[in-house]
């Protein structure tokens, strides 16, 4: 047998070399494996965060007073225009715009010659039917003579009887025509209905007038108010109360008077009667107030903005909003549940504060409300919430 060779250094050199690049190239080969899966597991733990939408949540605010401004003009508690209630000519007048007249008092004349004719006949026609009258109840009263001794018949005594009493109505018909002609004869003179002020005058001496409603044949004749008259003393002012606050509006309820010309006045009103229904139209609450103006600065006719104190409502709360959702379903608010989904409430709005809403249900205390939610959020999404900022 041969003898085998003792290994020389540089062969054993060689090899120890060999293995030392094998496990270099394994540990080189097995770090970038573990590099790369680190970073794929990095990777894809950064997709999945990213996939989960971030969100702010806020909560909703107890509800609070509010101001409700209303606007209106102010108005007489009296105030009317007068009509002629005759046909004629304007004779004379006895007030001008800004006077101011006493109940009673005169304020024209009208010269109506046609009703004094009509007068003049109606009270002939009278006196003939009073004269028809009389001869046919002293005939009735013969024949009644006659009919008691049986020197006439029944038929001829009731005919007498029936003639007297047709006679009789004519006379009270007559009677009634002169009644009325007369007091239309008082229209002649127009006269204030209460203390006031004339705030307008379309009167002229020498108009044709007419009675209101009514036409003068053949003649351009006006139907126009004569006058326009004003109380004075408190002015009224109504409101429509929009059927959200109507509820916080009351008869005794006091509001400020606003005046924009008057920035530094101060006037209050109060609330004396309401219409005690909405209206159908409107969905608005009808309301009277009487103004406090002891001085008299204030006039019929101006604009003014009444500001009512409205109460918070029990169970009312504030959201601001960028919290509310309008789709087809109606108002809507983001509601994060416990386990960070997304809970799409429907909502009742209340009073519009600007920046923030009044919701009247749909919401609880303590609740987180998704701040600015996407048109994409859905109902059960999961989200990832944000943390507040710690103060």
């Amino acid at each position: 047998m041969t003898e085998l060779e003792p290994t020389s250094p540089g062969g054993r050199g060689l090899r120890m070399g060999l293995v030392l690049a094998a496990v270099i190239a394994l540990a080189l080969v097995a770090y970038g494996l573990s590099a790369r899966h680190s970073a794929f597991a990095a990777l894809q733990a950064s997709s999945s965060n990213a996939a989960v939408l971030h969100v702010a949540t806020t909560r909703p605010a107890p509800g609070s007073s509010g101001e409700l401004l209303l606007p209106g003009t102010l108005e007489a508690v009296n105030e009317t225009n007068l009509y002629a209630r005759v046909q004629g000519f304007v004779k004379r007048l006895h007030a001008d715009i800004g006077q101011h007249v006493a109940q009673g008092q005169l304020l024209a004349e009208i010269d109506a010659p046609e009703l004094d004719q009509q007068i003049l006949s109606a009270q002939a026609d009278r006196a003939n039917s009073r004269a028809s009258e009389e001869l046919a109840r002293s005939t009735a009263a013969r024949y009644q003579s006659l009919l008691d001794q049986k020197l006439v018949s029944q038929q001829t005594a009731e005919e007498k009887f029936a003639d007297a009493r047709a006679r009789r109505a004519a006379l009270d018909s007559q009677d009634a025509n002169v009644a009325r002609l007369q007091q239309l004869q008082g229209f002649k003179r127009v006269v204030a209905p209460f203390d006031g002020t004339v705030t307008a005058r379309n009167a002229e001496p020498g108009l044709l007038v007419s009675a209101a409603g009514s036409v003068v044949p053949g003649a351009a004749a006006t139907t126009a108010p004569l006058f326009r008259l004003a109380s004075k003393g408190p002015l009224q002012l109504h409101l429509a109360v929009p059927q959200a606050q109507a509820w916080a509006v009351h008869i005794g309820a006091m509001a400020r008077i606003q005046v924009p010309e008057q920035p530094g006045a101060q006037y209050t009103g109060k609330i004396v009667r309401d219409s005690g229904a909405l209206d159908a139209q409107t969905r608005a609450l009808r309301v009277e107030l009487l103004v406090n103006d002891p001085a008299g600065k204030l006039l019929p006719g101006t604009y003014v903005q009444a500001a009512f104190d409205i109460p918070a409502a029990d169970g009312t709360y504030r959201l601001p909003v960028s919290t509310l959702i309008f789709r087809g379903q109606g108002a809507q608010v983001a509601v994060l549940t416990t386990d960070n989904h997304i809970a799409l409430r429907k909502v009742t709005m209340g009073r519009d504060f600007g920046t923030e809403y009044e919701i009247v249900s749909g919401v609880a205390v303590g609740e987180n409300v998704v701040l600015n939610p996407p048109d994409s959020l859905l109902d059960g999404q999961a989200v990832q919430p944000v943390p507040k900022a710690q103060p």
